[in-house]
């Protein structure tokens, strides 16, 4: 048997808004849209550091040993899935409910068990159609850490629970918006996902940036002050351009993260062969390997 041990982990729950009705008008489209939208929220649960324990039905369980991580996946989520109900019929729209709990939980093989599981799926009930509530133990971790708003929901009860829960809605999108009290801005007609799904950078990040231009405009005016006729500053600029470009990564949501990563590399090795240009076109194998990596990475996502 499984050893039966505790750890202290967030839990993620998700499940489809009014999925009986969506089914009862129309299985095949309802079940090829549920495996879709599961497809995507997967990927990003994964690319956070999270694991998907289970689905049944229309729901999904999943883990993170990252608050912040979890919070940025259920944000990543409906980003994604706005984008996609878009273009959909109002009464055809597959919106998702996302609660998040912070708890000490039982581990038995790859399943989670106890109180902190069922605060999370109480939250979950809770949330609008297409939005996110998580409980206080989350709240208080992520409160300055994520670019959202949030919204006191008050204490809520949950079976087994003595005390009631404290919990928040995250408000997706600019939280300075027009939203009346009481009013989730999740839970509005979603939004293009081109104005949804690119973040813009953190001030951290743009800093990172604008040092890494400060640092390679001082090596270029060092390679031309000290010209002996070779322009050797393009390696380093060509290093700073791959860091920059995998730190973009790391926060975008507009492409697999992991493929466009491998793009990236694939990119830095056509450019270290053409500065390195001998008449022989190696970077075709690194290529070839990276590309062969995507076929597969792709292939496993269908």
């Amino acid at each position: 048997m499984d050893e039966t041990r505790r750890k202290l982990t967030t839990i993620f729950c998700a499940d489809v808004q009014d999925y009986t009705r969506l089914m009862g008008a129309d299985e095949e489209g309802t079940l090829a849209s549920l495996k879709r939208c599961r497809e995507a929220m997967g990927r990003l649960i994964e690319s956070h550091g999270g694991r998907v324990i289970n689905t049944w039905g229309d729901g999904l369980i999943a883990d993170f040993p990252s608050v912040v991580e979890a919070v940025r996946a259920a944000v990543d989520t409906q980003n994604e899935l706005a984008g996609f109900n878009a273009s959909r019929p109002s009464d055809g729209r597959m919106l998702f409910r996302i609660g998040i709990n912070l708890g000490d939980v039982i581990v038995e093989g790859d399943d989670i068990y106890g109180d902190g599981v069922n605060i999370a799926a109480r939250l979950q009930a809770s949330a609008a159609a297409g939005g996110i509530v998580i409980s206080s133990t989350v709240y208080d971790q992520v409160r300055n850490k994520v670019a959202v708003g949030f919204e006191f929901l008050g204490p809520l009860a949950v079976k087994n629970v003595d005390e009631g829960v404290p919990s928040y809605a995250v408000r997706i999108g600019d939280a300075s918006n027009d939203a009346q009290p009481g009013e989730w801005p999740a839970a509005r007609p979603p939004r293009p996902a081109a104005v949804m799904t690119e973040p813009q950078p953190a001030p951290q990040r743009r800093r990172s940036f604008a040092m890494l231009g400060v640092v390679s405009a001082v090596l270029v005016g060092i390679n031309l002050l000290t010209w002996d006729g070779v322009f050797w500053a393009h390696f380093p600029l060509l290093a700073f351009a791959v860091i920059a470009a995998l730190a973009w990564n790391r926060s975008q949501t507009r492409f697999d993260r992991r493929l466009a990563a491998l793009a990236i590399l694939a990119l830095g090795f056509i450019c270290i062969n053409l500065f390195t240009w001998s008449g022989t076109f190696w970077a075709v194998w690194p290529i070839l390997g990276v590309a062969a990596v995507s076929g597969l990475r792709w292939s496993m996502r269908r």
